[in-house]
């Protein structure tokens, strides 16, 4: 799913807690679960940790509208949010689920809405931050370009 940006007073960002430590090293653990990112080394994790921001958003917020140009990855750390497509259709998202990893790869406009269900965190990858990342390390361009081709398999046995 694509994503898209948010009004300025759901968009400012938030610092990363004292506690979570230089380089956001205590957000590996999550990001190694996100399917995107599972198979990627702890050091690409660590890297990919480092360009993490955190975001909150309040309750019936847009977190991301559909048609936007999308920018940026999200990660439910905190909070529900729910999708929806421009046909209507909805689906709920919780803490640990991710939506917009395709802005982290084209220019492409989001393909649905999601909107807080009630205050949310979230951490947010930048296109442009990750862009510089992947130019830097080829072998993570690799192993995310077979990550995003099982998704489409995946998704194209579902249609």
């Amino acid at each position: 799913m694509s994503q898209v940006g948010a009004g300025p007073a759901a968009r400012a960002a938030i610092a990363l807690p004292r506690e979570m430590g230089r380089g956001g090293a205590e957000l590996v653990p999550m990001l190694a679960g996100v399917p995107l990112f599972r198979n990627l080394s702890r050091r690409h994790l660590k890297r990919v940790a480092s360009l993490a921001r955190m975001r909150r958003f309040a309750a019936e917020t847009p977190i991301v509208r559909a048609g936007d140009a999308g920018s940026a990855f999200y990660v439910l750390i905190d909070g529900g949010a729910r999708v929806v497509t421009p046909k209507g259709r909805a689906r709920k998202l919780g803490s640990g689920d991710f939506f917009g990893e395709m802005a982290l790869l084209d220019d492409s406009p989001r393909s649905a809405s999601v909107v807080a269900e009630g205050d949310v965190l979230t951490m947010t990858i930048s296109r442009s931050a990750f862009g510089k990342l992947l130019r830097s390390e080829p072998a993570l361009s690799q192993e995310l370009l077979r990550t995003l081709a099982a998704r489409l398999r995946s998704a194209e046995k579902t249609v």
